[in-house]
């Protein structure tokens, strides 16, 4: 094979591992839910849904729409500097390298079909994607953070990945045919958005990132200073723009904001003026230790317990006093409860494991009325009417709305849903879990706590 025709197959090669690496949590697939695990905190580059059911990290867009939703309460220090950091060292390579949703754009542009090429249109319709990026990640979660009412908007409204990674691959899996019947109206929008999109890149090439996609505008701003990407040699170049012709993307230059540094240009130069500088070694080495970590994550999130668990009868630990008014207009004060073992859950309506557990907390208090109470907390962000979403149910428990977000960061050891806290009839924690409960797990825990 020569050299050529090797190139492309490289950039495929690595959109395949990043897709893998991305969705690593293969049991997901197979069991139809979403992994809970510690990795879930960390933002992977490129485009992929935190609900997919084999995602095992966040996605950069949604953590930064929802660290805005909680600026009011803490500083989105570590997305905005992931996100330098990522725009600095790769830029654009994400896009043309890293992105799975870019990989899916492509294989559909492949299907056979006319194609509409680009033109002055086309490229002024570039500035769409940014003009998304400040109204939808930006000033709407802004206003609405501002009124204490998180809303990630373009993730709500628009993302098509969200919908096609997380939403359809959790619905057609049998084991959430319950959620079927849950879907609405916001569902059928964002669906008809993904089908209008994925259609549309049968016919333009990576339509999604060229005009919508806020995260490719975000990493197009580093695209004069990120440290790797192409580059050319203005002793060698003779402006004839064979390159700019060639490429399907709308770039007016070589490496500018519109490049997603895919190197396809390196081959097509007459002058051999533009490379991707990495060497031989450099290149073996870093395959070798890519495919090392590959087969790291694979074995940790697949035949690991994912979930930090601790259970102790007497480790002493004491909660804070909170009050929270519930969503039946009640008060529930912690230490009120003293005589009575408390069972705390951390859920949220968008966490597919959150809802499949809850029957299993009102069987217990269902079980144990006199004993034990069972309090279910919506953490923050809220972003949907919980009240109305609990209206299609007859659950015992009791349900309050943290809006304020100032209860789940004192119960929450991670930012992972869901977690659960068991305290005992003396008031001490004997039971700390973060992620899904089987109703066995659930009993055991609260049999032990009750002596």
């Amino acid at each position: 094979m020569d050299k050529k025709k090797r190139k492309p197959i490289t950039r495929r090669l690595i959109q395949l591992y990043s897709a893998l690496l991305y969705n690593a949590y293969l049991n997901g697939f197979t069991e139809g839910q979403i992994y809970t695990g510690p990795l879930k905190s960390v933002c992977v580059p490129g485009l992929n849904c935190y609900s997919c059911p084999g995602a095992v990290a966040a996605c950069p867009l949604g953590s930064l729409q929802n660290a805005i939703s909680a600026s009011a309460d803490r500083p989105a220090f570590y997305v905005v500097g992931i996100l330098l950091l990522f725009g600095m060292l790769l830029g654009r390579v994400i896009c043309g390298f890293l992105c799975p949703f870019g990989l899916i754009q492509e294989l559909l542009h492949k299907i056979p079909a006319k194609k509409l090429k680009k033109n002055k249109v086309t490229q002024k319709l570039t500035w769409m994607k940014y003009v998304i990026l400040a109204v939808f990640v930006i000033v709407i979660p802004v206003l609405y953070a501002i009124r204490h009412l998180p809303l990630p908007a373009f993730c709500k409204f628009i993302c098509p990945a969200g919908t096609l990674e997380g939403a359809v691959m959790l619905l057609i899996h049998p084991a959430n045919s319950d959620l079927r019947a849950m879907t609405g109206g916001l569902f059928w929008w964002k669906f008809a958005v993904m089908v209008l999109i994925l259609a549309a890149c049968v016919f333009i090439f990576r339509a999604f990132c060229r005009f919508i996609c806020p995260l490719g505008a975000v990493y197009s701003l580093f695209a004069k200073i990120a440290l790797l990407g192409v580059r050319v040699d203005l002793t060698k170049c003779t402006d004839c723009g064979v390159c700019v012709k060639t490429c399907p993307m709308d770039i007016r230059n070589v490496g500018d904001r519109e490049c997603i540094q895919c190197g396809n240009c390196i081959d097509i130069c007459p002058e051999k003026a533009i490379s991707f500088n990495a060497g031989k070694l450099v290149k073996y080495i870093l395959w070798t230790a890519a495919v090392l970590f590959l087969i790291t994550v694979l074995v940790y999130v697949n035949f690991s317990k994912n979930e930090t668990i601790s259970s102790s009868n007497d480790s002493g630990e004491k909660l804070e006093d909170f009050t929270i008014e519930c969503l039946d207009g009640t008060d529930f004060t912690l230490s009120e409860q003293k005589g009575k073992v408390v069972v705390i859950n951390l859920w949220a309506t968008w966490c597919i494991p959150c809802i499949n557990e809850l029957p299993n907390f009102d069987k217990i208090q269902s079980e144990y009325p006199d004993e034990v109470t069972v309090i279910a907390i919506h953490s923050a962000p809220v972003t949907t009417d919980v009240n109305k979403w609990l209206s299609d149910y007859s659950y015992e428990i009791k349900f309050a709305s943290d809006e304020e977000g100032e209860i789940s960061k004192m119960l929450a050891s991670s930012d992972v849903l869901p977690q659960t806290l068991i305290i005992n009839q003396e008031g001490n924690v004997v039971y700390k879990k973060n992620g899904s409960l089987t109703y066995e797990e659930l009993s055991d825990a609260v049999s032990g706590a009750l002596g």
